[in-house]
């Protein structure tokens, strides 16, 4: 695997991380999950930019927020208990198939 797709996959978790963390700060009104999500972010973005370096930018945008996406998805269910039923887990289906025929076709 391309260096330049692992750093994009780690760009896409630390998204999920910081958009997670989001929740946990009420507004930016408690510090230590403030600073966390903070630090998420700017990893994230690091991450992004080193991988495009060497992909597409509209590939790279895409296959980013996708992964952050469903692990923010995936983490919501999990973490807050929100709603699981066919239509969710299906279209977070489609939206994984997604993330990897954008990888795939990336030329």
């Amino acid at each position: 695997m391309n260096l330049a797709w692992i750093y994009l996959l780690i760009a896409g978790l630390f998204e999920a991380v910081w958009a997670i963390g989001l929740k946990y700060t009420q507004g930016f009104t408690r510090l230590w999950p403030s600073v966390i999500t903070i630090i998420a972010m700017g990893i994230s973005l690091y991450f992004l930019a080193l991988a495009l370096k060497n992909l597409p930018v509209g590939t790279a945008y895409a296959v980013w927020t996708g992964i952050g996406a469903f692990a923010t998805a995936i983490l919501g269910i999990i973490l807050f208990g929100e709603s699981v039923h066919f239509a969710r887990i299906f279209f977070l289906f489609l939206l994984l198939v997604s993330i990897v025929g954008l990888k795939f076709t990336a030329s």
